[in-house]
This record gives structure tokens, C-alpha cells and sequence, in this order.
């Protein structure tokens, strides 16, 4: 069988085999009717095959901060796989990889600055669960193994961050993983809360449960608690005021471990270099992937309390691997190169300084919605926002996927808007304009318009 050259032009929907690709978290059938192409991407836009110019509303999937293509980051790309394509990290380093890390660490809150490479989020969760785990057993508590989740907690799609994670869907069809597990309630409050700007007024008392779990399965066989400090995947749940306080403040009491999944909401997205910034409040362990080196090659990160690792490292006998854990492309070069690029690009464009300073008009232009067709809730935190929609009798989450379909398809004024069931996700890149925020929330305004 002859095999044609991979590269070339990039073909439309209509010369292409759509059978082949079994996709990820798609309705394949209705997609592959239908299929919404990508083919270039550049600052604020990505383009389809027609060179129809599209509006990203989600800086990709929450993870393309600096804006597409950004040619320092070209460059540090091309000239690594041109000088090395790719090191062992197990038993061997490269420079690349401790620079990354000091890089990472340097931004991390005080006292985590030991960090652990991955290549995502996913894989993040999961190596995190295992480091709570080892830490307790190398201080002589291996009685200590449960974790403990929330509702509508995303923490990807491995196995332990699908048994921690809470949402239903994606938990339903493995129940055999999902021991060793509890969770607290999610902490959206729509009755008390909707429309909130910022953090919501109600719902601190949400993290009292934690207490009722240790109560119920006793401390002493508690790991950890892992939670997004945002929830973003299940919609852009927004922390009550004194939520995440409680929960730091139980764990403290108990010696159980605080892990905070900042796969969304690391690398400024709030305005900070992480939530625990934005929060004030210092987890055990930090979980990242995403926006690290703008996703332009897989990778993720734990960040550890320099306390976590130290158990760990030093409970171990000399010479022996003390944390029988890791990936082959731990600390890829590429993705190392395209790390310390992004995280340069952060700093020149001051990108966190200026998520900060948007914020308070990207809330002022979401917030317009108020009002609009089928919008009961609207909510923000720095430049992420949610809008959730009332669903329709017996057809949950078509709404949100006609919104999103008709801001693609659009002639004029097409967007990239993100949706989960009923609700809207926008997490835009942090280069964004006001015009540009403007004409986001004007593409889901004139898509609600439209629908019934």
C-alpha cells in the first residue's frame, strides 16, 4: 500500500475521512455530519479551512493564554527540535528540564518549590493523589489513603482523577474505579447567588461538610482533598466568600492535605500567577497543565510543599528511587523550551497585570447578557465566565450546544465559545481587546436571539 506525504495544504471537511479519528469528549456521529474545522490560529483568531476568521472566546480549551503562534515561542520550538528532540528523563536530565522547574518554582507560593513534571492535567491529578499518598506513608500513616472530592469537580479523566473527579457523567460507566473515594457538595447556589459578580455572597458553610466525611470515615484514614479553586469545566462555578478558607482550615486541623487543581486557573487566568495567589490561601499540593507553556506541547506540572518532597525523598534509603512515579516525556525538551518562552512572554507583555486590569470590564460586558433570551445565571472571576442557560424540557444541553454551533458558524462576527450542558464558558486569551471582548458577547447575543 502506498502511503501519501502526512504535511501539505490543509484539506476541507469535503476531502477528508472523518471515520478514522475516534475523537475525545465529541459526539462523533452528529460532529462528523457537520464537522466545525480548525486550520491556522494567529493572536486572537483561529481560522477554518474557507478562511473564515474565528473569535477565541476560550484561548483554545482554557489553556492558550499568550495568544496563538506567538513567535518567540515559534522560534524556541523550532531551534529545540532542531538542536535536541528529545532526553530521558529517567536516571538522565537535560539542562532545559531544571530550568523550567526554577522557573515554575520561582512563581509557585512560598514553600512549594518542588515541582514535579507531567504532560497534563490529567496526569497532574493523578500524580498528585499518589504523592498525598506516599507522604503519608512515609511519615508512618499509611491508614491515610482516601480522597476526598466535590461534586461537579473536574480533575481529568485517568483513573484517579476520574474517582475524585464529581461529575456524573464521566463517572457513571467505570463504577469499579471508584473506590477509596467520597465527596463534598458542589458549591453553586443558583437560588441564593444568581448573578453574582465575582465571589458569591452565600455558600461558605458548604465546606462544613468536610467535617461531617471526617467524622464519618475518621481522619486518620483521610489522604487528601482535591478541588479546583474555581471549578471551570463544570461550568464556572465561583467559591462563596470564606469557602476556601473553611476547607484550609479543616484540613490544617486534621493533617489532611489541600490539593488545589489549577489546570484552568494557573498562569494568570484570575489575574495571578495562580488562584492560591488570587485566593491568599496556600495549598499542600498545586496541580497545572494548560496554559504552562501556552499548550503548544503537551505538559503539565505538581508543584509540592518543599516539606511533601523532603519526606518522600528522604524516608527512602540511599540509592533507591524514591518515588516510583513518571512519564517518558516528563520534562520534554520541546515542551521545556516552549515553558520558559511563554513564561518570558508572560512577563515582557505583563499578561497577568493586564488580565488583572480587564477584568473589571470583561465582568461589566458579560453581565449585559442579564436579560438576554434564556439566560438565568452569569458568572465571573477574573477573565473566565460562565453563563448558564434554562434547559428545555427533556433536551438538556442543546441549548448551550446550538449557542455554541451558531457563534462558530456565523458569517460575521464568528467565536469560539465553550459549552457544558446549558452553560457558556469563556476563558479568552489574555492579549484580548475591549472591541474584541465586545464582539464576544455580542456573538452569543445575537446566537441567544436566535433560538428558541
Amino acid at each position: 500500500m502506498k502511503l501519501e506525504h502526512p504535511m501539505g495544504s490543509t484539506p476541507a471537511a469535503a476531502a477528508l475521512s472523518l471515520e478514522e479519528w475516534w475523537m475525545p469528549f465529541t459526539a462523533n456521529r452528529a460532529f462528523k455530519r457537520a464537522p466545525r474545522l480548525l486550520s491556522r490560529a494567529e493572536g486572537m483568531y483561529y481560522y477554518t479551512p474557507e478562511g473564515r476568521q474565528v473569535l477565541d472566546g476560550t484561548a483554545g480549551l482554557w489553556c492558550v493564554n499568550a495568544g496563538h503562534s506567538r513567535q518567540p515561542i515559534v522560534e524556541a520550538v523550532q531551534q529545540q527540535v532542531a538542536t535536541m528532540d528529545f532526553a530521558p528523563a529517567f536516571n538522565m536530565a537535560h539542562p532545559l528540564g531544571f530550568q523550567a522547574a526554577t522557573t515554575i518554582a520561582k512563581m509557585a507560593p512560598a514553600g512549594m518549590q518542588r515541582v514535579f513534571f507531567t504532560n497534563s492535567g490529567s496526569e497532574s491529578a493523578d500524580t498528585a493523589i499518589k504523592m498525598a499518598i506516599a507522604y503519608h506513608r512515609a511519615r508512618g500513616e499509611a491508614s491515610r489513603r482516601i480522597i476526598i472530592g466535590r461534586e461537579r469537580g473536574y480533575h481529568g479523566v485517568n483513573i484517579g482523577g476520574t474517582m475524585a473527579g464529581g461529575i456524573p457523567g464521566n463517572r457513571k460507566h467505570f463504577p469499579a474505579m471508584m473506590a477509596g473515594v467520597d465527596h463534598i457538595r458542589a458549591t453553586h447556589d443558583l437560588a441564593r447567588n444568581a448573578f453574582s459578580k465575582g465571589q458569591p455572597a452565600h455558600g461558605a458553610e458548604f465546606a462544613d461538610e468536610l467535617e461531617r466525611l471526617v467524622a464519618f470515615h475518621d481522619a486518620s484514614n483521610i489522604a487528601a482533598v482535591i478541588v479546583e479553586p474555581m471549578a471551570g469545566s463544570a461550568g464556572v462555578l465561583v467559591p462563596p466568600k470564606g469557602y476556601l478558607e473553611k476547607l484550609r482550615a479543616t484540613c490544617d486541623k486534621h493533617g489532611i492535605l489541600l490539593i488545589f487543581d489549577e489546570v484552568i486557573t494557573g498562569f494568570g487566568r484570575l489575574g495571578t500567577p495562580f488562584a492560591s495567589h488570587y485566593f491568599n490561601i496556600t495549598p499542600d499540593l498545586l496541580t497545572c497543565a494548560k496554559a504552562i507553556n501556552n499548550a503548544t506541547i503537551p505538559m503539565g506540572a505538581v508543584i509540592a510543599r518543599n516539606e511533601i518532597h523532603d519526606a518522600i525523598v528522604n524516608g527512602a534509603p540511599e540509592g533507591q528511587i524514591e518515588f516510583l512515579h513518571g512519564y517518558t516525556y516528563s520534562a520534554h525538551p520541546m515542551a521545556c523550551a516552549a515553558l520558559l518562552a511563554t513564561q518570558k512572554l508572560y512577563v515582557d507583555d505583563g499578561l497577568f497585570e493586564r488580565a488583572r486590569e480587564l477584568a473589571p470590564y470583561f465582568e461589566q460586558a458579560l453581565h449585559s447578557l442579564k436579560g438576554a433570551p434564556h439566560v438565568i445565571d452569569i458568572r465571573n472571576l477574573g477573565l473566565v465566565g460562565g453563563i448558564e442557560l434554562a434547559p428545555r424540557d427533556g433536551a438538556v444541553g442543546k441549548r448551550g450546544a446550538e449557542v455554541h454551533i451558531k457563534c462558530f458558524s456565523a458569517d460575521k462576527n464568528a467565536a469560539l465559545v465553550r459549552f457544558t450542558g446549558d452553560i457558556l464558558a469563556l476563558s479568552p486569551p489574555l492579549i484580548i481587546e475591549r472591541a474584541q471582548i465586545d464582539a464576544l458577547v455580542d456573538a452569543i447575543r445575537g446566537a441567544l436571539a436566535t433560538i428558541d
